[in-house]
């Protein structure tokens, strides 16, 4: 699950959004690097996204895709649940991935898409 959304230019950097998500939400926010995607800035350094976690299995990371335009990315923000339940293409190769891709496109994504509306809806605050 995606979702773009364009925002009001005080929050135009990840640290003012970081501390506007910190007042605003109940949810555990951090900035940290994208390890999920592995994107790179233009010097080929990983970039930086927050990361709003509501749970170990609901997750949501933030980053800029363009000035003043915020990319909203679902995840699952524990690293272990990511490897088996997330969208990584290495689960595949071997029977337990099939199986647990299953599970998840049956069991999952309904909880997944109403944690996703919940942290979204804090973000809707600040866009345009």
């Amino acid at each position: 699950m995606e979702k773009q959304i364009i925002i009001k230019s005080e929050y135009s950097s990840l640290d003012k959004m970081l501390e506007f998500l910190k007042k605003e939400s109940t949810f555990e926010c951090v900035k940290q690097y994208d390890s999920w995607d592995l994107r790179t800035d233009t010097s080929g350094q990983m970039e930086k996204c927050i990361t709003i976690k509501k749970s170990a299995m609901h997750g949501m990371k933030v980053y800029f895709s363009k000035e003043n335009e915020l990319m909203m990315t679902y995840i699952i923000p524990n690293k272990l649940m990511n490897a088996y339940f997330g969208k990584s293409q290495k689960r595949y190769k071997n029977i337990l991935g099939i199986i647990t891709g299953i599970i998840k496109n049956a069991l999952l994504v309904g909880s997944q898409k109403k944690a996703f509306e919940e942290m979204s809806q804090v973000l809707n605050k600040i866009a345009i």
